[in-house]
């Protein structure tokens, strides 16, 4: 081969490695889309992501009047393959993100009853409906609704008289933690320097019969999430999800509500920058109850419902309602606005804007 010859060889073998290299670097990048399109399902979406120093970064905009944080809470979803209605209404919804453009979308929260009974076949019904949508990381807790497997017999119908059928409140926790990829259904994360908490009830009827439909939390989780709001000292504000919502001030809850309410309230006093929020009433946000207090120090937020929208009598009049939460935070302030995800509108009857107290 002549030297010339070599050269015109050597030169086209640089093209073809080189355009090989391309290539290869668009399938990876592809792929690494395509891991981080849902978090959970199958890795881990809480207990599991690196708590960097730099995870608690705020990067911060150029436009000082630009969001921080912008993010959805949904609660309630109630996924079911006996109710089309609710699949019908999560697809509204991931449809309504999908296309969103009155800011972004930074992290998706579900605060529980993330299906009808928690079986498998509903988280099953539940991936497929994430997995058609390219979402930012997700973050969910358990509702009363998610350790509703011991309810169903042997032949798929709802039977008290039988409960638990053969099925533990354990399995309900280790199907919703092997779901998310988590090691505990309580869990926290950072996601754009602001700090996502997800408490979950730890047992149910089968471990404890006295709890009812309330969230019961051990002395453990209380104790974990005490130390996890101590890097809040300097006002930084605290996103905190929970199920069902807290009893009157003074008083623990039972049923439908979170029982170790006093306790609770005595580790958020000390935060004026706390957001708490809740769900399982499923009140719509038009023409019901009020959904945002002030709870002594911090902020107290009911969410509605994906799923099932109810009226002031609980009952699902108005059918055709799929509603949830925007959350934006700014250096100064935090805005709320409830969203109708069935015909794509802001609801004025939830639009709230709380200004952040300086430490």
């Amino acid at each position: 081969m002549s030297r010339r010859k070599f050269i015109r060889w050597l030169l086209g073998l640089l093209v073809m490695i080189g355009a090989a290299g391309a290539g290869l670097f668009k399938l990876l990048e592809k792929a690494a889309s395509e891991q981080t399109m849902v978090k959970g399902l199958g890795e881990t979406a809480g207990e599991g992501h690196a708590k960097s120093e730099s995870a608690q970064v705020v990067h911060e905009p150029v436009d000082p009047k630009a969001p921080l944080f912008s993010y959805f809470i949904i609660s309630d979803l109630h996924v079911s393959l006996y109710d089309p209605n609710t699949i019908k209404h999560l697809k509204e919804a991931l449809e309504d993100m999908k296309q969103f453009n009155d800011g972004p979308i930074e992290a998706l929260v579900m605060t529980g009853d993330l299906t009808d009974y928690g079986r498998e076949q509903d988280y099953k019904e539940l991936k497929k409906l994430l997995d058609a949508y390219k979402l930012p990381p997700i973050y969910a807790n358990m509702g009363n609704h998610d350790y509703y497997d011991i309810w169903i017999d042997k032949k798929d119908a709802f039977n008290k008289d039988t409960m638990p059928n053969g099925k533990t409140d354990w399995q309900s926790r280790e199907r919703f933690q092997k779901f998310w990829g988590l090691k505990n259904p309580y869990h926290d994360d950072w996601v754009k320097g602001h700090h996502l908490i997800m408490l979950s009830q730890e047992a149910y009827v089968q471990e404890r019969p006295e709890v009812g439909e309330g969230a019961w939390y051990s002395d453990e989780q209380l104790d974990w999430l005490k130390e996890r709001l101590a890097s809040h000292k300097d006002g930084k504000p605290v996103f905190i999800m929970t199920h069902q919502p807290l009893p009157p001030a003074g008083q623990d809850g039972g049923s439908h509500l979170l029982i170790k309410a006093k306790k609770f309230r005595e580790i958020l006093q000390p935060y004026k920058n706390a957001f708490v929020f809740c769900g399982h009433r499923h009140m719509d946000f038009q023409n019901t109850v009020e959904h945002y207090v002030k709870d002594g120090n911090f902020h107290y937020f009911h969410n509605s419902s994906v799923g099932r929208v109810l009226d002031k009598n609980y009952q699902n009049t108005a059918s055709h309602k799929s509603q949830g939460l925007y959350v934006q935070v700014f250096r100064d302030k935090v805005t709320l606005r409830g969203r109708e995800f069935s015909n794509r509108t802001w609801l004025n009857e939830a639009n709230w804007t709380v200004p952040l107290k300086q430490a």
